[in-house]
């Protein structure tokens, strides 16, 4: 049971780690936020997008993994690369950082075209795949039973965190990340925990 939940640990921890990366979806979310529209509809479809795609992963290339340790391995090496990166964008960011602007004129925008929006920079997004499916499913593959479930879950639970502390946190961030040092901070972090991740992905198992 004690390794079943620390399992769940490592799905939530490696989730929050990559979801934290700011990118067009984060960012479209964290406007909706700082704006107070159709909050709850957009933190909705992020979270339940992300509960599918990671399950993909965890039960369809985790499985593949396991099956086959060659493809494991290449997941494995693929998604250090990737997480690398990752961490290099970030720190192309921390060093040229911008404030994240919203529109003055704050007109409301109807609750379709939000959805649609938010549709596409979700499934449209082929970083998400690769967060999700690959990397995740690769995370994934060392587990199996109650222990891979325990991996979907906490990744799926971290997720939906992500997104409602960014939807609904947004009005108290909003001062904080009005300045381009914020973001500069925010993007250092984020490349020195790819980096710890991608340094985890690579150690040899057992």
């Amino acid at each position: 049971m004690t390794q079943t939940w620390t399992v769940l640990a490592q799905g939530f921890s490696s989730t929050a780690v990559l979801i934290v990366a700011i990118g067009a979806q984060n960012a479209f979310v964290l406007r909706q936020g700082l704006r107070r529209e159709h909050v709850m509809a957009v933190v909705a479809v992020c979270a339940l997008s992300d509960a599918v795609l990671i399950n993909v992963g965890v039960w369809g290339m985790g499985t593949a993994a396991a099956t086959h340790p060659a493809l494991a391995l290449g997941a494995r090496v693929f998604g250090a690369l990737y997480l690398v990166l990752y961490a290099w964008r970030s720190l192309q960011r921390a060093w040229s950082p911008q404030a994240l602007a919203v529109d003055a004129a704050h007109q409301r925008t109807p609750l379709a075209q939000v959805l649609g929006t938010t549709f596409a920079l979700t499934w449209l997004n082929p970083h998400v795949y690769l967060d999700t499916v690959l990397l995740l499913g690769s995370m994934a593959s060392p587990f199996a039973g109650m222990e891979r479930a325990a991996f979907a879950a906490g990744a799926s639970l971290a997720s939906a965190v992500w997104f409602t502390t960014l939807g609904w946190g947004a009005r108290w961030l909003a001062p904080l990340f009005a300045t381009s040092q914020a973001w500069r901070i925010l993007d250092a972090g984020i490349a020195l925990l790819m980096l710890g991740l991608a340094a985890l992905l690579l150690r040899p198992a057992g």
